[in-house]
């Protein structure tokens, strides 16, 4: 049985301690790890655990494990799985908390690159804290913050009540521009039920793409195949969310046509778009063209997955990575009658939009 690892990362002072405490001492019969990077800015041990102590490793009385980090991630989770082989420790799944400005990408990347973490291991989902109260500005001045949203499987709100109606909804639109594929939650002091931070399978390649609907809403009548809605009339789409992918909205009148609270703040550099096709997929086209693109992009694409409708089979395929690390595989049969309609979300930095929408363009039959 692989152990699964989930990511913690999000803003400073956004509540991560305060939520892996709340998992850790909830009596839900799940032994946990916990590995912290331990030039975090607030230590979790410090509250929790025994400060002085020199031990890496920690068994707390409720079968939780906590470690901090002296050598590299790696090794640790090595270390931690060495010693549950050897039933010198116990414990049912890991979560890594990085630090309040890690970028999760290189701690993601341990679990597809390395054989031996990979043997072990099975990298479940990214959980990312916002804190409602400084999340405009931590976005607008911290590129760390805007890759840990366009990294996420999950986004936790903390602090909500701090900030006005007006301005949660303007984080919330903002956040869903960055990464429609995130499910958004506002929650209290951590409390968060545990189905909503374990086994999200945001990595398994599942032939689920979850987008956000109200992101997809209104767009078929400016499809693909072809057709790029830049026309003017486009500014004020506000109601279907400024277009389906986070269109080219970076031209000056974006920044101000929502009025006071409405900040849309397109010009963030972390985007996301989102590519639907009714016609088939030529898979050796695909393949050389997402090659190309990985290859060149891979760093500044953080996640992208698709669900695709393939010449050649009557199954969908899937295919979903991280940076350079870019997998597929053949997902269940469309439905009898539903409609088979290719579907792909890319998140990344500064992303060509439109060399990515021609080439799929192209590798269509």
């Amino acid at each position: 049985m692989l152990i699964p690892a989930t990511i913690l990362t999000g803003f400073l002072g956004s509540g991560k301690t305060t939520l892996l405490k709340r998992v850790l001492t909830e009596a839900h019969g799940q032994k946990i790890a916990i590995i912290e990077n331990e030039f975090g800015e607030e230590n979790i041990d410090n509250e929790i655990l025994v400060s002085d102590t020199n031990e890496q490793i920690i068994q707390m009385n409720n079968g939780c494990v906590c470690c901090s980090i002296r050598e590299d991630l790696r090794t640790t989770l090595q270390l931690l799985a060495a010693k549950k082989r050897k039933g010198l420790l116990d414990f049912d799944r890991v979560v890594i908390e990085t630090t309040g400005l890690a970028d999760p990408g290189p701690v993601a990347q341990t679990f597809f690159m390395d054989d031996e973490i990979a043997e072990s291991f099975l990298l479940d989902s990214i959980l990312t804290l916002v804190d409602a109260k400084h999340a405009a500005q931590q976005l607008n001045d911290r590129q760390e913050a805007r890759r840990q949203v366009g990294f996420a499987d999950q986004i936790f709100i903390s602090k909500a009540d701090l900030v006005s109606p007006a301005e949660l909804n303007a984080l919330q639109h903002r956040l869903k521009h960055m990464n429609p594929r995130a499910p958004q939650k506002v929650v209290h002091f951590g409390e968060v039920s545990l189905a909503e931070v374990f086994d999200l399978r945001g990595f398994n390649l599942n032939a689920k793409l979850d987008i956000d609907p109200d992101f997809l809403a209104n767009d078929d009548h400016h499809h693909h195949d072809g057709e790029h809605c830049d026309h003017p009339s486009h500014k004020h789409a506000h109601a279907h969310h400024d277009h389906e992918h986070g269109e080219h909205c970076d031209h000056p009148s974006h920044e101000h046509d929502h009025g006071p609270g409405h900040h849309h703040h397109h010009d963030d550099d972390v985007k996301s778009f989102v590519y639907k096709s009714k016609r088939k997929f030529d898979p050796a086209k695909l393949e050389d063209f997402l090659g190309a693109i990985v290859n060149i992009y891979g760093p500044k694409m953080l996640r992208y997955k698709g669900v695709l409708n393939m010449k050649g089979t009557d199954k969908k395929v899937i295919f979903q990575g991280v940076h350079q690390l870019m997998g597929s595989d053949l997902g269940p049969d469309w439905a009898e009658g539903e409609e088979r309609i290719s579907k792909m979300v890319f998140i990344g930095i500064d992303l060509p939009k439109d060399i990515l929408i021609q080439g799929l363009d192209q590798s269509l039959v």
